[in-house]
């Protein structure tokens, strides 16, 4: 899978159409990034565990294999979208599938 793979194609379309408002945008996540006290890994888990509960599925492949370059393993990748389980509801297991494919490669 390379990377580009990875990325949705509206965030592509985003980076392409309107490279100065994406620029400003990764300023920000950066800014964010720095501010946050999380070791990388946890972060990554974190984040997706938000992205499944805010059933943002086209974000998962990327932070999927990214947390897997951190060090992440399928079971803490399980675990970081089903810890949204009791808060959002089974709507979290949508994310499953996704993340399965992009940790697993496929």
């Amino acid at each position: 899978m390379n990377e580009k793979s990875l990325i949705s194609n509206a965030f592509q379309t985003f980076i392409k159409e309107a490279p100065e408002h994406q620029k400003v945008w990764l300023e920000a996540v950066h800014g964010l990034d720095t501010a946050n006290k999380l070791d990388p890994k946890t972060k990554e888990l974190t984040y997706i565990a938000v992205l499944a509960a805010l059933r943002m599925d086209t974000g998962l492949p990327f932070h999927v294999q990214h947390a897997k370059t951190l060090g992440a393993t399928r079971d803490e990748i399980i675990g970081a979208i089903l810890i949204g389980l009791p808060a959002a509801g089974n709507a979290v297991i949508q994310a499953l599938p996704i993340a399965l494919d992009a940790f697993d490669g496929v």
